[in-house]
């Protein structure tokens, strides 16, 4: 096992409130005062979409963060579980819109989003979805990030180059796993980043009956935000004024049915 590591518990403090913990080794985190410094950081933040941070230990061996207990799992739970219900469309389209917003307060803030993936999407009591304040605590090693799944790894950010357009990168491939209802895998990561095609397929289990405007206006936001290029990915409040349009485009879903759908030329150039 690699000294870097990093555990998930579960907890209760004494008032009844049920926590999740993330447990790093001191190897993940050696300067104590760095750690100490981001964990107060990110639990200043507040924001109805992003779960709160609401403590850390920085003692001797121990690097733990403390967050509030989200209920209802993750994104990855629901979407890519076989034996789990295949989640509606509206509920995808929910997801995109909340953890849009999410990303618009941690940039409005500027505070970096680390690792953003299907695992890092939360459902509190209500089912709704937030973002983990995980993803806000990232070592950093000479202005570098390492980043832990490749498959959410935007292009540049392997050579540390971290920003929030690198975010809306990362988003792209979570609007990609919501269209298609699968993980993207690390050799079309590897491919991504290389700056080829990214193909985008629309389960058809989840969006068969969806609008051919709706699911063209899913497919081109998604295309768009993982453009190779930074400067050619829109901005996070164009991302959410795109996706307000869609949900209310997608009042009337059901009245019409499209095949699935293929993005031939989805390349990030």
């Amino acid at each position: 096992m690699s000294s870097v590591f990093k555990v998930f518990l579960r907890g209760r403090l004494h008032d009844g409130q049920q926590i999740a913990v993330k447990r790093f080794s001191k190897d993940a985190w050696p300067d104590e005062e760095q750690f100490r410094e981001k964990a107060i950081a990110v639990g200043r933040l507040r924001h109805r979409r992003l779960v709160n941070l609401i403590g850390y230990c920085c003692h001797e061996n121990e690097r733990l963060l403390v967050a509030e207990f989200m209920p209802n799992n993750s994104l990855a739970r629901h979407l890519f579980n076989v034996k789990t219900k295949i989640m509606e469309r509206s509920r995808c389209l929910k997801v995109a819109c909340y953890i849009a917003e999410a990303l618009e307060y941690c940039i409005k803030e500027h505070a970096l989003y680390y690792d953003l993936n299907p695992h890092k999407v939360l459902f509190d009591e209500a089912s709704n979805p937030c973002l983990s304040c995980f993803g806000l605590v990232k070592n950093l090693e000479d202005a570098r990030c390492f980043h832990t799944n490749i498959a959410y790894t935007p292009p540049g950010c392997v050579y540390g180059m971290t920003s929030a357009k690198s975010m809306i990168y990362s988003f792209g491939i979570l609007l990609r796993d919501l269209l298609r209802g699968k993980q993207i895998s690390n050799e079309q990561a590897m491919d991504a980043i290389l700056g080829t095609s990214i193909p985008i397929v629309m389960d058809s289990r989840l969006w068969a009956k969806c609008s051919a405007e709706v699911a063209t206006a899913l497919l081109e936001l998604a295309y768009h935000c993982l453009q190779y290029k930074p400067i050619d990915r829109p901005s996070i409040k164009d991302v959410i004024a795109t996706l307000a349009q869609i949900q209310s485009n997608a009042a009337g879903l059901g009245q019409h049915k499209t095949t699935p759908m293929h993005v031939g030329n989805s390349e990030a150039s």
